[in-house]
C-alpha cells in the first residue's frame, strides 16, 4: 500500500492524489499529475496519470495511467446493472490494452482468504484459449490467444509470485501479463465499489499489507497490467479519518502508538468478491475477444 506522510494507506492512485491534495495549499497544482473525470455506460471514471518522477514521489506510484471505475449503480441494482458494469469495464480494458498479441491472465492471492481471493475467483470467469486454439486451430482462428495462471501465495507453494510467474512467461512467451489482484482503498464507501487499472504493473499482497517483488516491464520483460478491486481498508488509516473529522485534536498523537497491521473488510465480503470477480473476468473476455455477452455465457458455462 502507498504510504502517505500522514501514515494513511491507499493502493488507490485516486485517493493518493487526494490525499496529497488534502496535505497541501488548495490552490497549489500537483507537478507531474494530470487528473480528470469521464463516464462510461453511466459510471464515472477517474483518470489520473503519472507523467514523471515529480508525480511518482508525491504519489508514491510508479509513472504511467490509473483508471478507477465507479460501480455504485452496479451495486444499486441499476436497469441492466450487469452487462453495463462489463461493458464500461470491458471498453476501459480495451482501450488500455495492446489490440493485439497473447495474453497471461496472473490471478494473484489466497484463494482461502476471502477478501485476498479476487485474482483466483476471476480466473474462475476466464475464458482461456490457448489450449483450445492448439487442439482446434480451424474452429478457434479468429481468437485471441490467452492463457490462466493462479499464483498461489508463498506461504502453501514456498515459491514468491514473482518467481513462478517470472518462469512461466519464460516458458509462455506471453506479448504481455495481466495481473488481477485485491487492493486496499483509504475510504469504506470505495471498497468493492471500484475498480483500477493501470498501465504500470502491480506489487502483489499489497491490499492485505504483505507486499511481494513487483510484477512489471522491468521484472517480466513484457508489459504488464493490472487490474484491482479494493476488499479491505488499513485500520489505522480509517481510525485516523474518523478522528480527523470528528475534529479530535493531535489525532496523530492519539494513534502513534496504537498497532498497525489490521485490515477492516464488510461482513459480506465472500457474496461481493465472488459478484465483483464475475464482472472482472466477462469484462476481460469482452476486452480480449470478439464476443457479445451471451456468448460468453455459453463459452463459460
Amino acid at each position: 500500500m502507498t504510504e502517505t506522510h500522514l501514515g494513511k494507506r491507499t493502493d488507490l492512485a485516486l485517493e493518493a492524489q487526494e490525499l496529497w491534495q488534502e496535505s497541501a495549499a488548495e490552490t497549489t497544482k500537483l507537478p507531474g499529475v494530470c487528473a480528470r473525470t469521464e463516464r462510461w455506460e453511466g459510471h464515472a471514471v477517474t483518470r489520473v496519470e503519472i507523467l514523471d518522477a515529480r508525480g511518482a514521489e508525491a504519489l508514491g506510484k510508479p509513472v504511467g495511467t490509473y483508471l478507477t471505475l465507479d460501480l455504485d449503480g452496479f451495486w444499486q441494482r441499476e436497469e441492466g446493472y450487469f452487462p453495463r458494469a462489463v461493458e464500461a469495464l470491458g471498453q476501459l480494458l480495451r482501450d488500455l490494452l495492446p489490440p493485439e498479441g497473447s495474453v497471461l491472465v496472473v490471478g494473484l492471492g489466497n484463494a482461502a482468504m476471502t477478501a485476498d481471493a479476487v485474482g483466483p475467483e476471476t480466473l474462475r470467469n476466464l475464458l482461456v484459449t490457448r489450449h483450445l486454439m492448439a487442439a482446434m486451430p480451424r474452429q478457434f482462428a479468429g481468437f485471441r490467444q490467452v492463457s490462466a495462471f493462479s499464483a498461489g501465495v508463498l506461504g502453501d507453494t514456498g515459491v514468491e509470485s514473482a518467481e513462478s510467474v517470472r518462469a512461466l512467461v519464460r516458458e509462455l512467451r506471453p506479448d504481455l501479463v495481466i495481473a488481477v489482484d485485491a487492493l486496499a482503498a483509504r475510504r469504506p464507501g470505495r471498497v468493492c465499489h471500484t475498480v483500477q487499472l493501470s498501465d504500470s504493473g502491480i506489487v502483489p499482497g499489497s491490499g492485505v499489507g504483505n507486499h511481494r517483488a513487483a510484477l512489471d516491464r522491468e521484472s517480466l520483460g513484457v508489459p504488464v497490467y493490472a487490474l484491482g478491486v479494493p476488499t479491505v481498508v488499513d485500520a489505522w488509516t480509517l481510525a485516523a479519518d474518523l478522528l480527523e473529522q470528528a475534529g479530535v485534536p493531535d489525532w496523530e498523537g492519539v494513534l502513534r502508538e496504537k498497532q498497525r497491521g489490521m485490515t477492516v473488510t464488510p461482513r459480506d465480503i465472500d457474496r461481493q468478491v465472488r459478484e465483483l470477480s464475475r464482472v472482472l473476468g466477462y469484462a476481460l473476455t469482452w476486452a480480449l475477444q470478439d464476443l457479445d455477452l451471451p456468448a460468453i455465457t455459453a463459452l463459460l458455462g
